[in-house]
């Protein structure tokens, strides 16, 4: 009699990067202000084994225009956070999410005539 073969490891899903509570509130905070400036329309959320990625985009079926990524292998050198826009350019690379997304905050101020 022959040993029955065993399934293929698959990875952990515990194995990947999240966004945890806090630093998805400090997103879904500033999602909530751009939908209401009327920015920005749907988001989309990976969470892959080295990146977690919160895609956002100005209308469904196209390209994101912004990602925020968290890396924790770069904690240590330029920061775990970065913002990315549609073109691949980092508009802001740093280790506390509240001040690498002030880069976008930027895109709200307006002036009033």
């Amino acid at each position: 009699m022959q040993p029955p073969t065993p399934f293929p490891q698959r990875s952990d899903p515990d194995d990947r990067v999240a966004f945890d509570r806090r630093e998805l509130g400090v997103i879904l905070t500033l999602y909530g202000r751009m939908v209401a400036a009327g920015e920005w329309r749907d988001y989309g959320m990976s969470f892959l084994r080295d990146v977690a990625i919160f895609s956002v985009f100005r209308r469904t079926a196209e390209n994101p225009i912004y990602r925020i990524e968290k890396r924790p292998r770069l904690r240590g050198r330029q920061g775990q956070y970065a913002v990315i826009a549609m073109d691949g350019q980092i508009l802001k690379r740093g280790a506390d999410l509240r001040v690498v997304l002030r880069v976008l905050e930027r895109k709200l101020i307006r002036a009033v005539e």
